[in-house]
C-alpha cells in the first residue's frame, strides 16, 4: 500500500487508531505506512500522571490534568475494550472502580501485547499542517524536542487523536485578580492534601468539579462550596460540601455568589472546563466547537467535512470512552484502506445535520447516554470491532447516574458485571472513603501476577 498515515497522539484515542490498524495487519491485510507522532515522553495521554504544570521539560504547554488519588469516576465495565478484558489483564476480577495506576496498566498491556510502540516517535510535536489541492497531500512539519530538530514530513491521510482536554478554559470574574490565596485551574491540580484545613471554592458544574470537590473533601479540606452557573450538580452533598449559584465578584478573600450569599476562602479552583485548540491547523481544517455529543463539522463524529482525508478521533463529550474511540478508530482505518466509501459532500452533509439536530433534542443525561449508545451503534455496525452489546453497557451507565445520586460518596463501592466476560467484579476490601492508598501494588495486592497474552 502507497499511503503514508499521519495519527497525531498516542493517547487512548491514537492508540485506538494503531490498534485498529495493527488489527488489520495480523488478519494478513496490508496496511498503509503509519507513523504517530506524540509530544509526551511516553504514551497514555491524560493517564500520564506528571507533577509539572504549567510547562513541561522542553518549554511546552503541559499536556496532562492527572492527579494524585484520581479513582475512576465511572465504572470500568463502561469503558472495557472489546477484544482485551480486563479478566484477560489482570488474570481475575478486580473491583469496578479502579484508581488511575490501574487503568493506566490497562490500557498499556493492549498496546504492549499488539506490539505498536514501533510506529510511535515520541518527544516529537507537530507544530503546522497543510493541504495541497495540487499534490493531494498534507505537509506536516514536526519538531522532534530532545533532538531540536524541525523537520517536514509529507502524508496522504491525517489523524488528529490530540483530545480536547488539555488547554484549560480560564474565566475572568470581579476581583479575582487580587484574592489573596491560591487560584488554579482544574488542569493544574495535582493533589488534595494541600487544601486540607481550608475553606475551598469549586467554580464549575461538571466532572471535574464533582471529583475534585470529593476529593479535596475525602482529604480533609475544612469546607468545600461548588459554585454553578447553569444548574446544580443536585447530589446529597455530605456536611462541609455545597452548591451556589455563580460568583460575582471577589473581594479580598471572600465570594459574593449571585444568590447574596458569600464566603470567606482560602485557595480557588477553577473547574471552567476546556477550550478545543488545535493551534497547528489552518483555519481551513480546524474543528471550533465547545464540548458536545456531536461537533457540526464532522461526518460520523470523526471525518471533517471539508477534508475528509483528515479525521479527528475523541472530539465528543464522551460518557463512553475507551470502546468509542475503537469504534471511530476502526472506521477510520477501513475508509483510509478502502474497505468502505464515504458518500458525497451534499450526503455527508445531510447526516451531520441530522445527528445534529437529533443532539439538540436531547432532554436530560439519561437522553445523552442513549443519543452516545446510537451513534456508538452506528460505527459499530459499519465494520469488523469484535462484537459487544452497547446497549448493555448503556444500561450499566444509566445505573451509574442513579447510583451517584444516590450516593456521591460511595458510588465507587458499587460493582457491576462485565459486558465482554460476563464476570462480576468484586468488591474492595475498603470503602472508598477510607482507601487512603491509590497506588496499584495496594488496589492488586491479592492479585496474581497480570498476563498480557
Amino acid at each position: 500500500m502507497a499511503l503514508r498515515v499521519a495519527i497525531i497522539g498516542a493517547g487512548p484515542s491514537g492508540l485506538a487508531q494503531l490498534r485498529a490498524f495493527e488489527s488489520a495487519a495480523r488478519k494478513g491485510a496490508e496496511i498503509p505506512e503509519i507513523v504517530c507522532f506524540e509530544k509526551q515522553e511516553d504514551w497514555g495521554g491524560l493517564w500520564n500522571y506528571t507533577w509539572r504544570t504549567g510547562l513541561g521539560r522542553y518549554g511546552e504547554p503541559v499536556h496532562g490534568s492527572m492527579y494524585r488519588h484520581l479513582w475512576s469516576n465511572g465504572p470500568k465495565e463502561a469503558l472495557e475494550f472489546a477484544d482485551y478484558s480486563f479478566d484477560e489483564h489482570f488474570g481475575r476480577p478486580i473491583p469496578s472502580y479502579p484508581p488511575r495506576e490501574v487503568l493506566y496498566d490497562y490500557i498499556r498491556g493492549r498496546v504492549e501485547k499488539c506490539d505498536v510502540r514501533k510506529y510511535i516517535q515520541f518527544n516529537t510535536i507537530v507544530r503546522w499542517l497543510s493541504w495541497s489541492e495540487e499534490t493531494r497531500k498534507f505537509t506536516v512539519v514536526v519538531d522532534d524536542l530532545a533532538k531540536r530538530e524541525v523537520r517536514e514530513e509529507s502524508f496522504d491521510r491525517v489523524v488528529n487523536a490530540t483530545g480536547h482536554f488539555s488547554t484549560p478554559n480560564v474565566p475572568f470574574f470581579e476581583g479575582i485578580d487580587s484574592f489573596p490565596g491560591r487560584v488554579l485551574h482544574a488542569h493544574d491540580f495535582r493533589g488534595a492534601e494541600e487544601f486540607a484545613g481550608k475553606n475551598l471554592l469549586l467554580i464549575g458544574s461538571s466532572y471535574s468539579a464533582e471529583d475534585i470537590g470529593v476529593q479535596c473533601h475525602k482529604l480533609g479540606a475544612k469546607s468545600v462550596t461548588i459554585s454553578y452557573r447553569s444548574a446544580p450538580m443536585g447530589f446529597r452533598w455530605p456536611m462541609g460540601m455545597k452548591e451556589v449559584p455563580l460568583v460575582k465578584r471577589f473581594e479580598g478573600n471572600r465570594a459574593h455568589f449571585a444568590d447574596g450569599t458569600s464566603a470567606t476562602l482560602d485557595a480557588v479552583i477553577l473547574c471552567t472546563g476546556y477550550q478545543h485548540k488545535y493551534r497547528f491547523l489552518p483555519n481551513a481544517l480546524r474543528l471550533e466547537s465547545h464540548n458536545r455529543l456531536y461537533p457540526p463539522g464532522l461526518y460520523k463524529g470523526v471525518f471533517w467535512q471539508g477534508q475528509p482525508e483528515l479525521a479527528y478521533l475523541g472530539m465528543q463529550d464522551q460518557y463512553y470512552t475507551f470502546n468509542m474511540f475503537d469504534a471511530q478508530a476502526w472506521l477510520v482505518r477501513d475508509v483510509i484502506m478502502g474497505r468502505t466509501a464515504l458518500p458525497s459532500a451534499e450526503e455527508r452533509e445531510a447526516d451531520i445535520a441530522a445527528w445534529v439536530e437529533r443532539e439538540e433534542g436531547i432532554q436530560d443525561s439519561f437522553g445523552a447516554v442513549d443519543f452516545q449508545t446510537a451513534y456508538i451503534r452506528d460505527l459499530l455496525d459499519r465494520t469488523d470491532y469484535p462484537g459487544f452489546s452497547v446497549e448493555k453497557v448503556a444500561e450499566l451507565l444509566k445505573q451509574w447516574l442513579r447510583d451517584k445520586q444516590e450516593d456521591i460518596l460511595g458510588y465507587r463501592d458499587r460493582t457491576f458485571t462485565s459486558i465482554v466476560t460476563g464476570t462480576r467484579a468484586t468488591p474492595h476490601r475498603r470503602k472508598w472513603m477510607d482507601e487512603l492508598d491509590d497506588s496499584a501494588e495496594s488496589f492488586l495486592a491479592e492479585a496474581p501476577e497480570r498476563r498480557t497474552g
